[in-house]
């Protein structure tokens, strides 16, 4: 992209729709006068009462325990300079959404017009109040270590000043594993580092907390060597000083570790010629680092590289870090953010490392090689498991190191609680998984060869939710794991049914013909189909009672595999006809729509006969159903035929299942918003907001479904298939490996009560 494209790309995202990056949402209703009686006047004053009883109160009654202040005085902008607090506040928006987007934390950016350190560290500590904790930013050295110290001391809440320690930590959990990787000891490396402002003096010394040496520690800035000679520089930098005098290149022979926190082209491939073995490169200078990295690796290939930049590997962001710090930190009430909770954070991150990546963090990244090693030694920023891991190591290390005022009583639950943010899912999927695992079945997935396949194996064979049977070439299988870096391996942790070389090939196809010889295929077409299309295949396996379940679907239409499922699996002799059932998880709650795959125009019976399975299978999500029967005419005031059908559904369905909660037809809007229903119906049956829509066709199903899923910011679940003879759910292509997960944990919990049934 061009200079002058981002530019005008970078303006036109700052200014449309609206300008900035933020807005303030209410969290609740303010509908009419009662609303607004107890959000102010008269009844804020009970909220006011009770806070002036107890000051910790405050966090129950408003936002304070989750609100940030990311304050700046605008004098050292990345990448900028001086540029003063006004033209620094699209910076501190840009860091305020970081901090939602991330790990849900509320933030107002606070441009502060004040160069003196101990007046704005007055200006600061005087919002106290407001705030649960303080992260400063882009306050230049050396006044930024005296603001900092001055309000560490005054204020009884964290404050963090990200550019010295998230840049710390982030630089400390890549040292960290690259030390792990190479068997060397944070005691026994030498290092050299070039900077000397903030973010370096914070680096070194977390450095010291995660045990370096200090005498083992060289510093360079502008002048050269911090040296015992020196009058010119800090205390900060002085804490550093070195006994004799050097240059940097001298300095460099044998050392382990280079810390880059200055300018480009501060090094040269001549100077890293003599460090140690495996030596360590942090270039972390901006946007050009200190030796570009192609550079580097020429001269010494066994090096470790790690910049600040996202075009190469092992970029060290702080993204990585400030989330999640201040989420613990905020989530136990602690008074202050110490080093106990900083090196646990470098742990925590250090550790995420050895895992395989994510499906998220794999797609973002195509074509890198997301296993541990030189070219991966700290997570992507983009991981989501940052969160539910570093969040839980911080708030431990601040109750264990007695700075947290409401210590966490159940970390199993508080780890939860960041999933279902992290993955929002979770919480409605939680009972069918708690199901699946006390009795895993055998799930076949007929394309196991994809991606997203593999990543949902490794996921359900640890979480111990099922026992996985891929269709597949198992070399094909092998080497995506292994590309993936997943640890699992075809027959080591799971079954392989290869197509091409299977001892069962004979009995599949002869089985899949005496199925389909009188719909037109011969002896031949059968052997080709068995040989070649893995739906026939694993509805085979299933026909045959060697698996459980089956999931299919990955690539290609729905319809294709629909065919195969009901030639070989069929329906449920009381089912007319099968039915597809989409989710959405959605901020304000689940919402389930009906026939979204299947058939085009569903007849009375056939709506009829959706919406009791459909209402059946949210039982079983520990879900009461709210049926709403939707169409563009509300309560007969627009009869047409498409109408007619809904409203005479609705009169079968309360005669034949009178406990269900159900009521139509109905605009879309009445069936999600009880006040606009009840002004049309007083008298329905359904109370408050439908869970279940039951649409007229296919068209109207999928399209709101869909609409839905992409304005609505909706995780889906699904589509669940409905009326099946045995087990079998169809995904589309667009599926995620977690969206997968969940659909594999109900086809276990459906083949439990498929065994159940059976066995009556």
């Amino acid at each position: 992209m061009s200079d002058d494209n981002l530019k005008k790309r970078a303006l036109h995202y700052h200014k449309y729709p609206r300008p900035g990056k933020m807005t303030i949402t209410a969290t609740k209703p303010l509908g009419n006068a009662q609303d607004l009686a107890l959000a102010y006047s008269p009844g804020v004053a009970e909220a006011c009462l009770e806070i002036v009883k107890d000051a910790h109160t405050a966090r129950d009654y408003t936002i304070r325990g989750n609100l940030v202040a990311v304050i700046t005085n605008g004098t050292a902008v990345l990448g900028l300079g001086d540029i003063g607090p006004l033209a620094s506040k699209p910076v501190m928006e840009g860091k305020a959404v970081l901090f939602k987007k991330f790990a849900d934390i509320d933030v107002f950016d606070i441009e502060i017009d004040e160069t003196d350190p101990k007046k704005l560290a007055d200006i600061i500590a005087a919002l106290e109040p407001t705030f649960g904790a303080i992260n400063l930013e882009d306050i230049k050295a050396p006044e930024c270590f005296v603001v900092e110290d001055d309000l560490r001391e005054r204020m009884n809440i964290p404050v963090f000043h990200d550019d010295q320690h998230g840049t710390a930590i982030v630089s400390g959990a890549a040292i960290f594993n690259a030390l792990r990787l190479v068997k060397k000891e944070f005691k026994d490396v030498k290092i050299v580092s070039t900077g000397g402002g903030a973010a370096g003096i914070a680096c070194l010394n977390l450095l010291l907390t995660l045990g370096a040496k200090r005498e083992n520690i060289s510093l360079f800035d502008r002048a050269g060597l911090v040296h015992r000679g020196r009058n010119d520089a800090s205390p900060q930098k002085m804490g550093f000083a070195q006994e004799k005098q050097t240059t940097l290149k001298e300095a460099l022979v044998d050392a382990d570790i280079f810390l880059g926190l200055s300018g480009p082209g501060i090094l040269t491939a001549e100077m890293i010629m003599p460090m140690a073995r495996d030596p360590l490169i942090l270039a972390l200078a901006n946007p050009v680092p200190e030796i570009m990295p192609d550079v580097a690796r020429k001269a010494r290939p066994d090096a470790i590289i790690a910049t600040g930049r996202s075009d190469a590997p092992n970029q060290v962001n702080n993204v990585l870090c400030f989330p999640f710090i201040f989420r613990g930190a905020l989530d136990v009430g602690a008074t202050t953010i110490n080093e106990e909770m900083k090196r646990a954070c470098v742990v925590a991150i250090a550790d995420l490392t050895m895992v395989e990546a994510s499906e998220v963090v794999a797609n973002a990244y195509r074509g890198e090689r997301l296993t541990f090693g030189p070219e991966y030694i700290i997570p992507k920023p983009f991981d989501q498991r940052l969160l539910v891991e570093i969040a839980p190591a911080v708030a431990k290390a601040a109750m264990d190191s007695g700075v947290a005022t409401r210590p966490i009583k159940d970390f199993d639950a508080y780890r939860e609680e960041l999933e279902q943010f992290v993955y929002r899912s979770q919480m409605l999927m939680k009972p069918v998984i708690d199901q699946a695992k006390t009795k895993p079945k055998r799930i076949v997935y007929s394309e196991g060869e994809d991606r997203r396949v593999l990543r949902t194996v490794q996921t359900v064979i640890e979480e111990g939710i099922a026992i996985p049977v891929l269709i597949g070439r198992p070399d094909v299988i092998a080497n995506r794991c292994e590309k993936l870096g997943l640890h699992i391996r075809p027959y080591d942790d799971f079954e392989v049914c290869n197509p091409q070389n299977d001892a069962r090939y004979q009995g599949y196809w002869k089985e899949f013909h005496k199925i389909m010889e009188r719909q037109g295929v011969s002896p031949a077409e059968a052997q080709t189909i068995i040989r070649t299309n893995t739906t026939a295949i694993a509805a085979i396996m299933l026909k045959r009672g060697e698996v459980d379940a089956m999931i299919c679907g990955t690539y290609g239409q729905y319809f294709w595999h629909l065919k195969y499922v009901l030639n070989i699996i069929g329906r449920r002799k009381e089912v007319k006809a099968v039915s597809a059932m989409s989710g959405l998880v959605l901020d304000s709650g689940a919402l389930f729509f009906c026939d979204t795959y299947v058939t085009p125009v569903p007849t009375l019976d056939e709506i009829v006969e959706t919406t009791l399975m459909a209402a059946e299978e949210l039982k079983r999500f520990g879900i009461k159903p709210k049926v709403a029967l939707v169409s563009h005419s509300n309560f007969g005031n627009a009869p047409t035929k498409s109408a007619t059908k809904m409203s005479q559904a609705v009169k079968i369905l309360k005669e034949i299942a009178p406990d269900l909660e159900v009521e139509g037809e109905m605009h879309a809007d009445a069936a999600i918003d009880p006040e606009i229903r009840n002004q049309l119906f007083p008298n329905s049956k359904l109370k408050g907001r439908a869970n279940l829509l039951i649409f007229p066709n296919l068209d109207t199903a999928n399209s709101c479904f869909n609409l839905l899923k992409a304005l609505g910011n909706g995780l889906a679940v699904g589509p669940i298939l409905l009326g099946a003879n045995q087990p079998v759910h169809i995904v589309t292509d667009t599926i995620t490996s977690r969206g997968m997960m969940n659909l594999t944990a109900l086809s276990v919990m459906d083949a439990q009560l498929w065994k159940a049934e059976e066995n009556k």
